[in-house]
């Protein structure tokens, strides 16, 4: 009886060894590798693929259209996509734009279909919430969050990047040009010029003194978000 127990924990502890070498060896493999493997139909290679960028892509899906639920399915979605389309991803690049542009493709159409929950772009917005205000400063405000998706939604598929990686996502400035794949330069004008036409569009849509202040140039920094 006693070999037994003895026996049992051995098992455990050699099945808590095997999986701890596993998560080491996953976090070695660079994106190219893993890509190469998934192309190779390596069912075990997606997995770590699919746990290594879920994160950014749901958290994204869910500042987006304010849907948890909604964000699950974009989330599915977007991973599903990648597998069937395996073959065309390319090993020369980061596929990390590529899954933000099929998940925020799946967020616009799915904001276009159907009518959502306005929760506030991450914290982002947060600034924009105040519950102590009158029916129509209330009202104003959730016009406000509404159009800010707009705006993003209206512009170009890379300063859309940016500003999902930066704002949304947290990412430093740094952290945000190497998932690109561009240079910290290119990465700082395309968040000025996409601030400049987010700026417009909201001047554009809402009148000369409305309530609350537009999408402001500095990012929620990490310390605020808690997160680093």
């Amino acid at each position: 009886m006693q070999r037994g127990r003895r026996a049992t924990v051995a098992d455990r502890e050699t099945t808590l060894d095997d999986r701890i070498r596993a998560i080491a060896v996953s976090a070695l493999i660079t994106d190219r590798e893993l890509v190469r493997r998934i192309q190779a139909d390596d069912l075990d290679a997606f997995e770590v693929f699919f746990a290594r960028h879920r994160g950014l892509i749901q958290r994204t899906a869910h500042a987006l259209t304010g849907d948890p639920t909604v964000a699950e399915e974009v989330l599915q979605d977007t991973f599903m996509r990648a597998y069937r389309h395996r073959a065309s991803l390319r090993t020369d690049v980061s596929p990390v734009p590529w899954l933000y542009r099929v998940a925020l493709n799946l967020c616009y159409s799915r904001l276009a279909r159907r009518r959502l929950s306005e929760a506030p772009i991450d914290e982002t917005t947060d600034q924009l919430r105040d519950h102590g205000l009158e029916p129509a400063e209330l009202v104003e405000r959730e016009e406000l969050r509404r159009a800010i998706r707009r705006g993003v939604a209206a512009l170009p598929e890379k300063h859309q990047l940016v500003i999902v990686l930066y704002y949304l996502d947290g990412l430093s400035l740094q952290e945000t040009a190497a998932s690109l794949g561009i240079a910290l330069g290119t990465a700082k004008s395309r968040i000025h010029y996409a601030l400049h036409a987010l700026r417009g569009h909201l001047g554009a849509e809402r009148p000369i003194g409305a309530v609350g202040a537009p999408l402001g140039a500095a990012p929620v920094t990490h310390a605020a978000r808690g997160r680093r």
